[in-house]
């Protein structure tokens, strides 16, 4: 997949995710590597969940991960726990909101 596919992609699987219950912000970048290599951030701002193909500046967290990673979560053939035990994807910064958007994306805690 072309790196426009994988943020499309992304952004029809998660933009209409429940965010309900968030009532802070939340950034996390995304830096996709390998095939379709890119930016992109998902942000919950306001309950609703965006995705866009930028860098995003003042992000709370980033998170590496591979293009395959990437596809396989959004298509449900990965799940997070595969991804991690692959050493497919790593991330930093703030935990506990990179957490909540775990909790958004895939409906579940995620503990590491």
């Amino acid at each position: 997949m072309t790196y426009e596919e994988i943020v499309e992609k992304v952004r029809n699987d998660y933009e209409n995710a429940d965010a309900r219950a968030i009532f802070e912000h939340i950034a996390i970048q995304f830096n996709i590597k390998g095939e379709g290599a890119g930016i992109f951030y998902i942000e919950v701002a306001d309950r609703n969940v965006c995705v866009e193909p930028y860098d995003y500046y003042d992000k709370d967290a980033l998170v590496e991960i591979s293009s395959e990673a990437v596809i396989g979560l959004s298509d449900g053939t990965m799940t997070l726990e595969e991804v991690l035990e692959k050493g497919l994807i790593k991330e930093y910064g703030n935990i506990e909101k990179l957490k909540k958007l775990h909790k958004i994306v895939f409906k579940r805690d995620i503990f590491w």
